[in-house]
């Protein structure tokens, strides 16, 4: 189902990308490292304060063409989050890798194996959790009724998970090769970027590391952008008001009021808050047809186009619908048959005012009545913050030498742009100068959430990453790449740390990372927005011990 592809892209994007450049040999890359102990032997309990762990399998698992030949362990950390760890037996160079999880979780994707540079491939240990419970079929990562009287659930997937499961992972390690990782990394996308982010600002000792990628950091805000995505387009019969049928036409009159804007006409919006698109260009002169739009979808279209505001005006989000995001409205805005015909936003939406966002034993709320009120704002402070991954106080993690690389999709349907963009220049307005030190983003055009698009579809910085921190080497910019259907390259681009662009020298195919280069903004970076949350980034979320 598309809507269980949706948000497993969130994990299956980063494994199926996760490939290390070759980097200079450092004291992680020199040799590999054998285990010390049988693999059988990990399968045990680990008494670590706050975390105890348990092994319930751990087995060696055959070399294939792809994978080396690894110890498979799994097992859960008390009470219940459950964790795969797979250990390289002849390969292993001294990394760790824990990737994060998509939507709500509740399914442990198998880690894939990541190639640091070494000829054989497979010098990383590997790692994933469901973060702390099991979601229900068919979608699991949209369920939400694990956790309706289940605090103890809650904080797992609220912030304990992740760090849990790091402090898992290095005991096993430990105890199979006879020494922790020498460096530890972490990548995830929307839920796993928001998870990225939590460990960089609560527990900025467990990660050398992070790769945040569209993070839905704004948590509780963000879910009840969902809520707004799903009214909006909802009809009094429950029927969507723009469909599916109409996103094409829609699309291709942003594309054709807005794609020189940049300078080049080549199929995507460099950055598309320069487009200023009215969709009543659209309106019907006539008939109902899939060329055009009826002023109710007008309306709705208008409404996507823009962050929820309360009654006053007040923005209870930083950002609404980008243009050139069209195409992937279907399956998360508007239901179509691969989803059952409900938009994934709506039971995201649903799920969390149900079940998740409001104190246990408070009143809860649906999509259909939640009210767009700085009331109910702040009814979903109090449980949203124990999610959120807003603080700027990223001090410790700095001082570690710790490095973080932020990335975001700029035709992203799921979490919109503005969230990411405002949190990182409010970094900037914090540690000033300094703040690329440690902390860097990349803005992708016409990426959809995590992955997919209309000419770039995959983004992953995780090689720069490791060069930064093993090498030093301070990522300028990352080549996001383009496939069709049938997996072959059909666009390169280089993407340049933000707020540079990229920009065609005038020679050659614009399909062709090497034709651009780096130029500055066109304008004063002015990404911060006034809305009902800023309070939030001073607020301090729980911390596991």
């Amino acid at each position: 189902m598309r809507t269980v592809r949706i948000f497993t892209a969130v994990v299956t994007l980063t494994l199926a990308t996760a490939g290390f450049a070759p980097v200079a040999a450092t004291a992680a890359t020199e040799s590999a490292v054998r285990p010390s102990t049988a693999c059988g032997d990990l399968a045990r309990g680990y008494a670590l304060p706050g975390a105890a762990t348990h092994v319930t399998a751990a087995a060696v698992v055959a070399a294939t063409g792809t994978d080396p030949e690894y110890c498979g362990v799994r097992g859960y950390v008390e009470p219940a989050v459950h964790f795969e760890l797979r250990l390289p037996t002849k390969t292993y160079a001294g990394r760790y890798l824990q990737y994060g999880c998509g939507g709500f979780c509740g399914i442990v994707t198998p880690p894939e194996f990541a190639d640091c540079g070494l000829p054989h491939g497979g010098d990383v240990a590997v790692a994933a959790t469901d973060d702390g419970h099991v979601g229900k079929t068919p979608a699991v990562v949209d369920d939400g009724s694990w956790g309706a009287n289940d605090q103890a659930a809650r904080d797992d997937l609220e912030f304990r998970a992740p760090h849990v499961v790091s402090r898992a992972s290095k005991a096993i390690i430990q105890a199979f090769y006879g020494a922790p990782p020498k460096k530890a990394y972490f990548t995830g996308c929307s839920d796993g970027g928001r998870e990225g982010l939590q460990l960089a600002q609560r527990y900025p000792a467990d990660f050398d590391g992070i790769v945040a990628g569209a993070p839905a950091n704004y948590w509780s805000p963000l879910l009840e952008f969902q809520a707004w995505l799903a009214r909006v387009n909802t009809a009094a019969d429950g029927t969507p008001i723009l469909t599916a049928a109409k996103l094409p036409a829609l699309h291709n009159a942003v594309l054709a009021a807005c794609d020189r804007l940049d300078g080049l006409a080549d199929g995507q919006l460099d950055d598309p808050r320069a487009c200023h698109f009215d969709p009543a260009t659209l309106t019907c002169a006539g008939s109902d047809t899939p060329a055009c739009l009826t002023p109710a979808q007008v309306t709705a279209t208008r409404k996507l186009y823009s962050p929820p505001t309360d009654p006053h005006g007040t923005l209870l989000y930083p950002g609404g619908e980008l243009p050139g995001s069209e195409l992937s409205w279907a399956g998360w805005i508007i239901g179509v048959p691969e989803t059952g015909g409900v938009a994934f936003a709506r039971t995201l939406a649903d799920n969390y005012l149900r079940y998740l966002g409001y104190p246990i034993g408070t009143p809860a709320s649906t999509v259909d009545t939640f009210a767009f009120t700085r009331r109910e704002f702040d009814r979903l402070v109090p449980e949203g913050v124990r999610y959120n991954a807003m603080s700027l106080d990223l001090s410790a993690f700095q001082r570690r030498g710790g490095k973080l690389v932020l990335w975001h999709g700029w035709a992203d349907e799921a979490i919109p742009p503005a969230g990411t963009l405002d949190y990182y220049q409010r970094l900037t307005g914090r540690y000033g100068a300094h703040t690329e030190d440690f902390a860097r983003l990349f803005m992708v055009p016409s990426l959809y959430h995590c992955g997919g698009g209309t000419t770039l579809t995959e983004f992953d910085p995780l090689r720069e990453l490791v060069a930064w921190v093993e090498r030093g080497t301070a990522p300028t910019k990352v080549t996001a790449t383009g496939r069709d259907a049938a997996g072959n390259i059909t666009r390169t681009r280089p993407v340049f740390a933000y707020p540079q662009r990229a920009v065609y020298d005038g020679t050659g195919s614009v399909d062709d990372a090497a034709n651009f280069r780096p130029a500055p903004p066109t304008s004063p970076v002015r990404d911060v927005v006034h809305w009902a949350g800023e309070k939030l980034y001073a607020i301090p979320g729980p911390v596991a011990r």
